[in-house]
């Protein structure tokens, strides 16, 4: 506890923390306003009339039943919002070779397993923290949102309140990712970059790769995607079951099976690297 306590005030002794919230806050009230504006515009589209396989039409209407709109929109925030906690977990580490502390921190605590113990779970305590603030943004803001759409506020809908707490999971499991990538890349910039580029660049290619092969390869090769961890964060999140899609649990299992990865392999890498 003491270890976890001393990584907690880490963050907090630096200004990264609240850079980052910041950027999360300003990022959250854009993908709110995107939200918002996709599901004012499907309201009004006809699934049978946009040439759609009856399969993609059942998705369609699904995904614009009131308990699943209003699971996207309280949300809000979580593309960014992960990326900026895994970010911020990497920085844990990489924080500790650029301002050359690692050594003075495992002379005092040579178990290096218990260190990076200690910076998984207070990088994931502040994953938990950064989605406490915009979900409270969103109890705050949605209900008016979703009054506009003439829905309700759907607040007694046992599955917007699932999607509520499967995105605190998708916080703290990201940050741990982010651990794991700062033990892999010791460089702040490097790491940061890196974590970056895989996080953007594999949803985006993952869509578009997926959108022209699963015509080639069948249903079962789409249902791939939930492999790629952005896709299973998301899934994770979905109000209801959508047709043609994996259940929600499957992508939560494949996003504990990647967080548990990261950190058992950050821990023995740590564990065999000499730290100078």
């Amino acid at each position: 506890m003491n270890l976890v306590k001393a990584e907690l005030f880490k963050i907090r002794s630096t200004s990264t923390w609240w850079i980052f919230g910041l950027i999360t806050l300003a990022l959250w009230a854009l993908s709110l306003l995107i939200n918002w504006a996709g599901s004012s515009i499907n309201q009004g589209v006809d699934p049978a009339e946009q040439g759609l396989t009856a399969e993609q039409a059942a998705q369609v209407r699904v995904a614009n039943e009131a308990v699943n709109v209003a699971a996207n929109l309280y949300t809000s925030g979580q593309f960014f919002g992960v990326l900026m906690v895994m970010l911020l977990g990497a920085i844990v580490v990489t924080n500790e070779f650029f301002h050359l502390t690692a050594t003075t921190t495992f002379l005092v605590t040579p178990r290096r397993e218990r260190v990076v113990l200690a910076k998984l779970v207070a990088s994931a305590v502040f994953g938990v923290g950064f989605w406490l603030v915009t979900t409270v943004l969103n109890l705050i803001f949605v209900p008016l949102i979703l009054n506009q759409l003439d829905v309700g506020a759907q607040l007694g809908e046992p599955a917007v309140w699932r999607a509520i707490g499967l995105n605190a999971l998708a916080y703290a499991l990201w940050a741990v990712l982010g651990v794991g990538g700062g033990v892999l890349i010791r460089s702040q910039i490097g790491a940061t970059i890196a974590l970056s580029t895989i996080y953007v660049l594999g949803w985006f290619g993952t869509t578009i790769i997926f959108a022209l092969l699963a015509p080639r390869f069948g249903d079962w090769f789409d249902k791939l995607q939930v492999l790629v961890p952005p896709i299973a964060s998301q899934l994770m999140i979905s109000g209801t079951e959508l047709p043609g899609s994996p259940p929600r649990w499957l992508g939560a299992v494949v996003l504990i099976g990647y967080a548990v990865l990261a950190g058992g392999l950050g821990t023995w890498l740590m564990k065999r690297r000499d730290i100078t």
